[in-house]
Order: C-alpha cells, then structure tokens, then sequence
C-alpha cells in the first residue's frame, strides 16, 4: 500500500493555472473525489482546493496507476494538457508524500511561511473526505498524524509570530497605525504575489476590499480568490480620495498615483507603496500617510533571520515526526501477522490434543488440560520470535518482513498437511 501526492501550488503553477484547476464547491469536490474513487488503484482520497494550492492526497496500491489517472481527470476538468500538467505537477510518493502533508499542516509550504489558515482548510478537507466516505482509517492516520506534528511546530517554535515578506509586514505595520481595521475599505491595486498577501490578510482582518487591475479579468481572479471585491481601473482617481487604505504594487513603469489626482480630505489615509519601481508620487501632506519599500525592509530583514531559525527548528521537527509515524505504521503492520501466528498455532494444539485423544494416548477426561498444556508451550516458544518479530518491523521494510513470515507460515502449513 502506498501514499501519493500531487500537488499545484504557487510554487508551480501561476494563479490562472491554479484557477483553471480549482474545484470551489461542494458538489464540484463530490464530482472529483467520485472519479478518484473510480480508479482500481486508490483506495481513499482527500482533496484540497484553495487560492494557492489544488492537491490530491491518494491512498493507492500501484503509484503509476493512480498518478495516470489523476492527471487524466485534472486535464479533462482543466482543459491543460497532460504534458502541461506533468511538467508543472510535484508528485510525492510515500515516505516524501507523508513529509509533504506534515509540512503543509505546519505551513512550511505556505505562501506566507507559518501562516495559519491552511491548517483549517486542511482539516475541513479532510472532514469532508472522511464525512462522505472518500477516505478511510489509512488516510486519517496521516491527518491524526499530520496535526499532532503541526501543534508541536506551533508549541516549539515562534515560527507564526513575524511575518518576512514586505506585504505582510505592510498589513502588520497597518494594523499598528490604525485602530481598527474591520470594516474600514481598503483597496488593493495590482494582482501579483504581494496584492495577493496583502488582499488574504486584509480579507482575513475583516476589512472591505476592492482589486483593481488595468487587466480587469485578473482582478476578478484575485477578488474571487481572497472573497474581495472588483473595481474597474478608470475609477482611480475617484479610489484615491475615496479610500482610507491603498495598497499598491504594480509593474508600472511610472507612477500611477500623483499629486495631481490627490485631493484633500477630512480623514487620515493610510498609503503602501510595494512597488519598484514606485507607484505613489506624492509630496508629504498631513492627513496621508505614506509606507514604501525601504520603510519596512529592516524590519523584514530582522524578521527573516528569526524566521529561518524556528523554519530549521519546524523541519526537524517534522523529519522526526515522519519517522515515528513510519515506525508507528510498521508496528500495525506486524500486530494482525503476530495475532495470526498464534491463532493457527493454537488451532495446532487443539488438533494435536483430539489426535492424542481419538489414538487413546491420553484419556478423554484430560482433554481441557491436555490443550492448555500445548497453547502454554506454545506461548513460551513464540514469545522470543513475536518480540523479535516486532522490534524487527522498526527497522526492516514491512512489506518484505511481511512477505518472509506470510512465506513461512504457508509453508509450514503445507508441510504439515504433507504429513497427514
């Protein structure tokens, strides 16, 4: 049995790619994990769809197989190709699949390292999965596992604490110059990685935001992804008085925002300028002020050799973690085979002691003792074998163990009824 990972995230896969990819709602997510199911080769299947990140997590018994048909879905629901979707795709498998979820769950592979908003979507993936039948005990294991390792990152280390990108740092400074930033409008205007850090965290503290884009179709890609709003890129210089907060980061050449479109107005504005080159032209005025890049740099600068420390901590944490569920597994693995050996080892007695009876070589009224004498020789004989057989099952291959006791047994069984 095998665990597999395919996995379209920001790291490879344009937002476009990941839009085209997505499954938003609940009947599109049933219609996903049915065909899933349908493959011979998986067993149990979770299903993740978010803005950032469109995986499959697969419980299978032929890798090949299952990845085949995985990709064949996701091209017919897409509309990318297979070789596209190949080249773009991270495949994990087993032990790297296993690190991959526990990596996700702590989210060390976030877009936002340590931010802490995928590990509730994971377990809503998960639940939904579970709830409607679609994945099993194999695959709740991972995820029991998976957030056990993410709750001893977050216990371990501060890694959720500072924030390393120039976006988030722009959000964090905001909320440390303004009150309150519920409900208060904010506008947002590009759509790469930093208007879309910045829209999720805007969103997330409950402020009011629009997406404007001079290509208006990629507006509306993030709008919908981050649960913002649309405004069209002609209304500007209306936006430019009209909101207390601008975000901006653009690739404009020139500035999109100048003294000759800023009016004054009676309440204070929050400006941050992401861009470089800049976006915001503006001579110092009282009631606007403005953040640019060299303004929060240091403090992402301090941030990120903090933030790299608890990463490495977080890491290990999770390599440790992959292991002891892997040592954890191999011991399930060899209980069922153990309780097996013995089962047919008492069968043994119980044969052996109505033999003895049937052939008068003990007498009928011996008979109850006669089978607790064999099953308690037995217990003595097997108790040295059992436990090697599990301290084994820590550091050989499972399946391969399993194989040479399955073996064993079969043989010792033919060999028996050889002598009948």
């Amino acid at each position: 049995m095998h665990y597999l990972v395919i996995s379209f995230t920001h790291k490879n896969s344009t937002m476009e790619i990941r839009e085209q990819l997505s499954y938003p709602n609940e009947q599109n997510k049933h219609e996903c994990l049915k065909k899933l199911m349908s493959c011979d080769s998986i067993f149990e299947s979770i299903l993740i769809s978010t803005c950032n990140r469109m995986e499959v997590f697969c419980n299978c018994n032929n890798i090949a197989l299952a990845t085949e048909h995985i990709f064949d879905m996701l091209s017919k629901h897409s509309g990318i190709s297979m070789e596209e979707l190949h080249e773009r795709a991270d495949v994990f498998d087993d032990s790297t699949a296993i690190h991959h979820i526990f990596s996700v769950a702590s989210s060390l592979d976030s877009m936002v390292i340590g931010e802490t908003q995928i590990a509730g979507q994971l377990k809503d993936a998960f639940r939904f999965s579970f709830d409607n039948g679609y994945c099993g005990k194999k695959l709740a294991r991972v995820m029991k596992n998976a957030f056990k390792c993410a709750a001893k990152v977050r216990n371990a280390t501060d890694i959720s604490s500072k924030p390393v990108s120039i976006a988030s740092v722009a959000v964090s400074k905001l909320k440390s110059v303004v009150d309150e930033i519920k409900d208060k409008k904010a506008l947002i205007i590009g759509v790469g990685e930093m208007s879309e850090i910045s829209a999720k965290h805007l969103v997330s503290a409950g402020a009011d935001v629009y997406i404007m884009n001079r290509t208006k179709h990629k507006a509306e890609l993030l709008a919908k992804a981050c649960g913002a709003n649309v405004m069209n890129f002609e209304q500007l210089p209306h936006a430019v008085n009209g909101f207390e907060i601008i975000f901006t980061a653009t690739s404009s050449p020139e500035p999109i925002i100048t003294d000759e479109i800023i009016k004054p107005r009676d309440f204070n504005r929050y400006w941050f300028d992401l861009a470089l080159p800049r976006d915001i032209q503006h001579t110092p005025s009282e009631k606007i002020d403005l953040f640019i890049i060299d303004d929060l740099k240091n403090i992402v600068d301090e941030n990120i050799g903090h933030r790299e420390e608890s990463s490495r901590a977080a890491h290990g944490i999770i390599g440790r973690s992959v292991v002891d569920f892997f040592e954890w597994l191999n011991t399930l693995d060899i209980e069922p085979m153990i309780k097996e050996i013995y089962q047919k080892a008492y069968l043994c007695a119980s044969n052996e002691s109505q033999r003895a009876i049937e052939h008068g070589y003990i007498p009928k009224e011996y008979e109850e003792q006669a089978k607790k004498m064999c099953e308690q020789a037995i217990k003595r004989f097997l108790h040295d074998t059992t436990k090697k057989m599990r301290s084994a099952s820590e550091d050989e291959q499972p399946d391969l163990l399993s194989a040479s006791v399955s073996s064993m047994m079969k043989d010792k069984i033919e060999m028996r009824e050889g002598n009948k």
